[in-house]
């Protein structure tokens, strides 16, 4: 059983940054399946078991993923197991060789990343035969099918995003740069390509009234630095942005960003294009305190626990001080939301994932007393 009854309402009011909620809410968007299976103690092989363990677990909600994200990264569908989400092969970055940087793999499975140098995508004559996917065609019916699995007051947070992060993931990062001068033409019409096909994907996915929230995913930063110069986010990526926090704003959804690294340079520039919230305030490239200092009144915050130590390498007690102090410091006034600084990796130990939920539980009920 859950240690409370979900309660979404909590989490909007929460997000929307409307004061001091009932309770701290906790928040991941992603959760690696063997972690799940740990917690649950049984496979998560269909859709009921991962709404269960979203349930089980404490959540307010159940994340599921769409549009082009689900071609480089498989969410949840019913039709397949949460097992093999992953873990296939990119059926966009492979309709070309290209040389493959893995980042995960033990005796069982492996990873494929995204193209360092060239991807499926390096011109224009390339562009034009690439096999784009129909968003008319894509197969959203976990967004429905889901309705008979949630238990009352959860909702579905709508994991969409991916507009930089697929531009270059198409091209490969090397091409990308290098097109930025030579081929402008080239990344005009892959962002226009991109966008036609989330906003389409967008438009589908909120005919269900189950969605609660948006979160709109693109890496933008290293922990030290953007990738690439603010000038080109504002000119090819933030409109877009600012086109869906638009859609959310009238849908009265929470609208919510996530990007890894140091994101102060455009801080400003992402709250006004909409977002509600911020996730995950990498620790080492943010200082979660200065961030709730200048935009705390703007923002809810979300995540920060960190991956580098405490959660992976640190001790239970470590985890439940470091939750004690962050919500000590940063949930005073409402706006934030307890989790890691980017998601639970299989390579959390449980018993640490635990006292992470553990420690939100027993010390982040309002009015605070720690």
């Amino acid at each position: 059983m859950p240690p409370r009854d979900p309660n979404f309402e909590n989490l909007r009011f929460n997000l929307m940054r409307r004061g001091e909620p009932a309770y701290v809410p906790i928040v991941e968007f992603g959760v690696d399946y063997d972690v799940k299976c740990a917690f649950v103690g049984r496979p998560i092989e269909t859709l009921q078991d991962e709404v269960e363990f979203w349930y089980e677990a404490g959540y307010d909600y159940v994340p599921l993923q769409a549009g082009i994200r689900t071609l480089f990264w498989p969410g949840f569908t019913a039709s397949e197991k949460a097992g093999e989400r992953g873990l296939k092969t990119n059926p966009l970055l492979h309709q070309r060789t290209h040389t493959k940087y893995t980042v995960y793999q033990d005796a069982d499975r492996e990873m494929d990343w995204a193209p360092e140098g060239k991807g499926a995508i390096s011109n224009l004559e390339e562009f034009e035969r690439f096999a784009w996917p129909d968003p008319e065609q894509m197969n959203l019916s976990v967004f429905e099918d889901v309705r008979q699995y949630l238990r009352p007051g959860m909702r579905v947070i709508a994991y969409l995003g991916y507009i930089f992060t697929a531009a270059w993931w198409l091209m490969g990062m090397e091409t990308f740069c290098i097109a930025l001068y030579e081929q402008p033409e080239l990344i005009r019409r892959l962002y226009d390509r991109i966008w036609a096909i989330q906003s389409r994907v967008l438009f589908r996915i909120l005919r269900s009234d189950l969605v609660g929230a948006l979160v709109h995913a693109d890496d933008l930063a290293y922990s030290e630095a953007l990738i690439i110069s603010p000038k080109h986010y504002r000119e090819f990526v933030f409109p877009w942005y600012r086109w869906c926090g638009a859609i959310a704003r009238d849908r009265g959804l929470a609208y919510i960003f996530h990007s890894d690294g140091r994101l102060t340079p455009v801080l400003d520039d992402l709250i006004g294009c909409g977002f509600n919230a911020l996730h995950p305030i990498e620790p080492k490239a943010m200082d979660i305190r200065e961030v709730k200092k200048i935009a705390g009144d703007r923002l809810c915050l979300l995540g920060n626990i960190d991956l580098g130590y405490t959660l992976t390498r640190g001790t239970p007690r470590e985890v439940e001080q470091e939750v004690k102090e962050k919500i000590n410091t940063v949930a005073p006034g409402g706006g934030y939301c307890v989790g890691s600084s980017n998601s639970v990796t299989a390579y959390v130990p449980l018993e640490n994932y635990n006292a992470m939920r553990e420690a939100a539980f027993k010390y982040g009920v309002y009015p605070l007393s720690i």
